[in-house]
């Protein structure tokens, strides 16, 4: 028995793959990453998308005409008052 021999039999074994921390927090992440796409999947395949109504803007506009109705919106006429210039203020001179 050589001096290289005696090194390797007297050297400390390796443990397995699988005994090492390290390994299992780098391989957490893209585990993650496919059990959370799974899961997307899952919800993308279980609720559809809703259909668009084929009149669409029709309704848009029907609602817009009821909130204008009942005055649901403040920002909209306060944004149009403060635009609008008032009566007793000449116009700038050019």
């Amino acid at each position: 028995m050589n001096a290289n021999t005696a090194d390797l039999a007297n050297a400390p074994r390796s443990a397995p793959w699988w005994r090492f921390p390290l390994l299992w927090m780098v391989l957490a992440g893209p585990a993650l990453v496919v059990v959370a796409s799974c899961v997307t999947l899952w919800l993308a395949m279980r609720t559809p998308d809703p259909v668009v109504a084929e009149d669409y803007y029709r309704q848009g506009i029907e609602i817009n005409s009821t909130l204008a109705d009942k005055k649901l919106m403040p920002a909209l006429s306060g944004r149009n008052h403060a635009a609008t210039p008032a009566d007793d203020v000449p116009p700038p001179k050019q």
